[in-house]
Parts: C-alpha cells; sequence; structure tokens
C-alpha cells in the first residue's frame, strides 16, 4: 500500500512537471485566438454562452475605462 502511494505521488509530480501546452511540445500554435474561441462559445446555443458573452462585454467595458485612464494620464 506504501509503495502505491508513493508511486502516484511521483507520478503526479512528474504530471505537474510537465512543461505546459502544445507550444511548448513543438506544435504550432492554433490560428484562432482565445478571444475568438471565446465569442464563438458566446454566439453558439450551448448552455452557459450568455456568461460567456457577458464575461468579454465585461472585459472590454474595462479594456476601454483602463485606455481612458491611461489617455488622461499622458495628457498631464
Amino acid at each position: 500500500m506504501r509503495a502505491a502511494i508513493t508511486f502516484l505521488a511521483c507520478l503526479g509530480l512528474l504530471a505537474g512537471c510537465s512543461g505546459g501546452g502544445p507550444e511548448s511540445a513543438g506544435v504550432p500554435a492554433d490560428s484562432v485566438t482565445q478571444r475568438q474561441r471565446d465569442s464563438a462559445v458566446g454566439a453558439s446555443g450551448l448552455p452557459g454562452a450568455k456568461g460567456v458573452t457577458g464575461a468579454l462585454d465585461a472585459a472590454d467595458a474595462a479594456a476601454a475605462r483602463a485606455a481612458a485612464h491611461d489617455s488622461m494620464a499622458d495628457a498631464h
């Protein structure tokens, strides 16, 4: 039993140190951005799609506010 727990712990550590996504494995990145994927999900009829659309709208509003604040800071 102890050997099995030790094996699983080592396996978990190795999985945690795998290095990340497909970009680190030499696989070319997908040509679709995360924003485009989220927009496609938001436009679909999937459950929770309206939440994705709302999150995208909130992110756009926050980016617009940040840009407005940056332009005010640059003006002074």
